[in-house]
């Protein structure tokens, strides 16, 4: 099975020494692009936080290599897994989700200790840093629904201030256009493939990952030093 660059994304195929180039390219387009991230203040309502060390959350936002290398950053974060929401488990397969007509996003599932780490704050990130929420089913060069903004709310509190803060930064004008991020019924969580595992972190030469992921992780750094750890979380088992 071959990966993601190696199929639908050909165009970053570049190798030695003209994969310097790229990188550079890279950072100084996305810096001027819509994809670069964008201050928003943190949500005005937050979930309460109880005894409880571990929970989960399930964002989409485009490909899901580089949301899950922005969250297994995250200081509080215990696991992050690349997969697919939103559909039957039968269609829960790169190839069929591709087609985008499976009702899947690739999404990744957030494991994390509400102690450290509030679902409202990895909103934001998700919101700021992880993606755009004001792209219609695309990010950057990946276009289909399966590439929807969406939060799956897990429970009844998470769906509550997920629409909330949707809310806030609509009224506030966050963003220059209008925040497209559907609230969707969770329907249950499919991890991916083990090769889009960890991915970011395992291929940081991958001209794809240069120009669309890797400055996110810059991002995440500068905006929210307070949240940011340099040695990501990483799936288990997973290698090159």
């Amino acid at each position: 099975m071959l990966a993601k660059s190696q199929t639908r994304k050909p165009w970053v195929k570049v190798a030695g020494a003209a994969m310097l180039v790229v990188s550079v390219f890279a950072l100084q387009r996305v810096a001027n692009s819509t994809e670069g991230a964008t201050r928003i203040p943190p949500p005005a309502q937050d979930e309460h936080v109880g005894a409880t060390h571990a929970e989960t959350a399930v964002f989409a936002g485009g490909c899901f290599w580089g949301v899950q290398g922005v969250f297994q950053h995250v200081r509080g974060v215990t696991q992050v897994v690349s997969g697919y929401t939103g559909g039957a488990a039968t269609t829960a397969h790169y190839e069929i989700v591709s087609e985008g007509d499976t009702g899947h996003a690739e999404s990744v599932q957030v494991t994390f200790d509400p102690a450290q780490i509030t679902y409202g704050r990895l909103l934001q990130v998700f919101f700021s840093v992880a993606h755009n929420p004001t792209e219609l089913n695309y990010q950057g060069p990946d276009h289909g629904t399966q590439y929807r903004s969406a939060i799956f709310p897990v429970n009844a509190e998470q769906r509550t201030v997920a629409k909330a803060y949707i809310a806030q930064l609509d009224a506030s004008h966050a963003f220059h256009d209008k925040i497209v991020t559907r609230v969707e019924d969770f329907k249950g969580f499919y991890p991916a493939e083990n090769y889009h595992q960890n991915y970011l972190t395992l291929h940081p030469d991958s001209g794809y990952i240069a120009i669309n992921d890797l400055p996110k992780i810059d991002y995440l750094k500068q905006m929210f030093p307070d949240l940011y750890r340099d040695k990501a979380v990483l799936v288990a088992g997973m290698s090159k």
